[in-house]
């Protein structure tokens, strides 16, 4: 037994020092609190835990997929390279809380601990492998989440994000864990080999009885991604929160909770009958339905991170469709955009937030005439924009062109022509940003004092794969192609 112990942690080596390196933080904390130099210390102890944790998730990608702890969880190629796109979110989330004025100096340390609690929870998302995992995924990731977005303790918009995610939680939560007591309870088993196996041993109409039940623990795990109609915290919640912890909701939470939908999705409708049709058209309704109101909802916005956040659901929703298309192709293309989504969405919130804390606003205003004054910035967000509304070349086109041709392949033709449509309605609300950078005149005179030499390289460091994965996106999608999910 304990030699089974061991060969299962030696499988868990980067949760381990995800969880580590929290414990660690939150030492330092305690310790070296009151120093002046206390949070470069937790910053720079965060950093080199998750550098480590990512060198340990690289070296995973090439190992056979096994489960582990009795089949509670699983470590294959797909999950890994989730976990590597949810430590890199982590990694320049902490970057930009680090640089950030919007998160008090005497609370970034609880960023830390916090956000390294929320990467735990959602690496064992990502590597769930029977509902009780999903369960306690779910609520490591929630819990600490609603602590973030109130992490701004004086404000008012800051509490009320914390209880709206919360309140919004909770029922999603309650709604989800009574789905996967219905199927145990006719079932028997919360495993999903097991669970797997009951299924083949229904007709099509008890299986299809059995469909509300998965729709009720898509529930919980749609909250997560903020697809429709499970999105209203969303925009609350980003605009209320600090541009940090926006930034960190906007990918990790997101990648985790699309990470389980894929797993359930091909485990349980796989095969053809009654019960994918059933499945698939309601992901089909649910993906149309979030790419078209994330994007109509956003064309009135004015604040930069409520559009941004109805631009997240807008992305969740075309990764839905990479679910539903149910095959490595679909599987490829999902693991492809995360990357993107993850530089996009780092880049797109990293820039908000130094004009944020310049102008203490993020109303669309704080764009007016930057390209005359900081050009490189300006040019960096043109390229973020065009790659969020899929614009060639970039790695947006890219990543929206691999999604869409996964949806061909499996004749899903009215999806991706509504998708596509969608594409064009986002050009609208991005380039409102790239109009008042190039076309409007500045309301301002002064310096931006965030755009110092090392952020400006940072910024357009993060625009670099964009632009290059736009020319060379073979190799990553190779790595893609081969992050096979274990069905088991």
């Amino acid at each position: 037994m304990t030699t089974t112990l061991i060969a299962n942690l030696s499988r868990y080596v980067p949760e381990l020092i995800a969880v580590v390196t929290m414990i660690g933080a939150l030492f330092l904390e305690a310790a070296v609190g009151k120093f002046d130099k206390a949070k470069d210390y937790i910053f720079s102890a965060a950093g080199i835990g998750l550098i480590l944790c990512l060198i340990s998730l690289s070296k995973n990608m090439s190992l056979s997929a096994t489960p582990i702890f009795t089949g509670a969880v699983i470590i294959d190629p797909f999950s890994t390279m989730v976990k590597i796109i949810m430590v890199l979110g982590v990694l320049g989330s902490l970057y930009v809380a680090f640089v950030s004025k919007d998160i008090a100096e005497n609370h970034k340390s609880e960023f830390v601990i916090l956000a390294m609690g929320v990467l735990v929870g959602g690496m064992l998302l990502a590597s769930a492998n029977n509902f009780l995992t999903v369960y306690l995924g779910i609520e490591t990731l929630s819990i600490l989440s609603y602590v973030l977005a109130a992490l701004k303790r004086n404000d008012g918009k800051s509490t009320e994000a914390g209880i709206k995610y919360a309140l919004y939680g909770g029922i999603t939560s309650g709604v989800m864990l009574f789905g996967m007591a219905h199927l145990y309870g006719i079932l028997g088993t919360i495993h999903f080999s097991e669970v797997l196996e009951s299924l083949s041993t229904l007709d099509q109409t008890k299986m299809l009885i059995l469909l509300p039940s998965f729709v009720l623990v898509f529930v919980g795990l749609g909250y997560k991604i903020a697809c429709v109609p499970f999105h209203m915290w969303s925009p609350d919640v980003y605009e209320g929160s600090p541009i940090p912890v926006t930034t960190f909701f906007a990918i990790v939470p997101k990648i985790a909770g699309i990470a389980v939908i894929v797993r359930i999705t091909h485990i349980f409708f796989d095969k053809s009958g009654v019960l994918q049709d059933s499945w698939v058209g309601f992901l089909q309704v649910v993906a149309i339905l979030t790419i078209t109101l994330g994007n109509i909802l956003a064309i009135g916005q004015k604040s930069v991170k409520r559009m941004l956040a109805y631009s997240s659901i807008s992305h969740a929703g075309f990764m839905l469709i990479g679910v539903l298309v149910i095959d490595q192709i679909g599987i490829s293309a999902i693991c492809f955009y995360g990357v993107i989504y993850l530089f996009m969405t780092l880049g797109a919130f990293g820039i908000t937030s130094f004009l944020g804390d310049q102008f203490n606003s993020d109303r669309f205003g704080i764009f007016d005439g930057l390209i005359k004054s900081h050009p490189f910035m300006s040019i960096a967000m043109i390229i973020i924009m065009f790659s969020l509304g899929g614009i060639p070349p970039f790695g947006g086109f890219i990543a929206k062109y691999n999604i869409l041709s996964a949806s061909l392949h499996k004749g899903f033709y009215t999806l991706a022509i509504i998708a596509a449509l969608n594409s064009v309605i986002s050009l609208y609300y991005y380039l409102r940003i790239v109009q008042s950078m190039v076309f409007k005149d500045a309301t301002y005179e002064e310096n931006i004092k965030g755009f110092t030499f090392i952020n400006q390289l940072v910024m357009l460091g993060i625009c670099f794969p964009i632009l290059f994965l736009g020319f060379f996106w073979e190799k990553i999608m190779i790595t893609a192609t081969n992050a096979h999910l274990l069905v088991k």
